[in-house]
């Protein structure tokens, strides 16, 4: 009788990938059931829409920005560093200013507005369109 005592081995080349599989599957389930409670960042609003008739135009002082940083008071263009002089050449003891901004103008042309309107104690209104929707 002979013993076969060879050090040699041979290498494992079959290799089940079905557990591998498992655990896979298993990682995508786990990740998908708790991305719903990771909290999601940023504010989402949903303005509301409203059915009231717009002011009549000589309660409030009327000014308009236009996509492109163009500035309009009582429909006379004006420079942003004259807005507060305008403004007030047209005031006549109004005490609200309507800000009709162009949905492209940026953010810093409406803060202008609102920071001469604050100067001159005014208060500030949004005009915004009644028909328009959720895009």
């Amino acid at each position: 009788m002979a013993i076969n005592f060879s050090t040699e081995r041979k290498l494992l080349i079959s290799f089940s990938q079905a557990g591998l599989a498992d655990i896979v599957l298993l990682l995508l389930i786990f990740f998908l059931l708790t991305s719903n409670f990771i909290p999601q960042f940023g504010i989402q609003v949903t303005l509301p829409r409203t059915q009231a008739a717009s002011p009549t135009a000589g309660q409030f002082v009327s000014v308009a920005v236009t996509a492109n940083g163009t500035f309009y008071v009582e429909q006379q263009q004006v420079p942003r560093e004259q807005l507060i002089p305008a403004i007030q050449d047209v005031l006549g003891g109004r005490t609200a200013l309507v800000l009709r901004a162009d949905e492209n103008a940026l953010v810093k042309h409406m803060a202008d507005v609102a920071n001469a309107a604050r100067a001159l104690n005014l208060r500030v209104l949004m005009a915004t369109d009644q028909r328009g929707g959720p895009n």
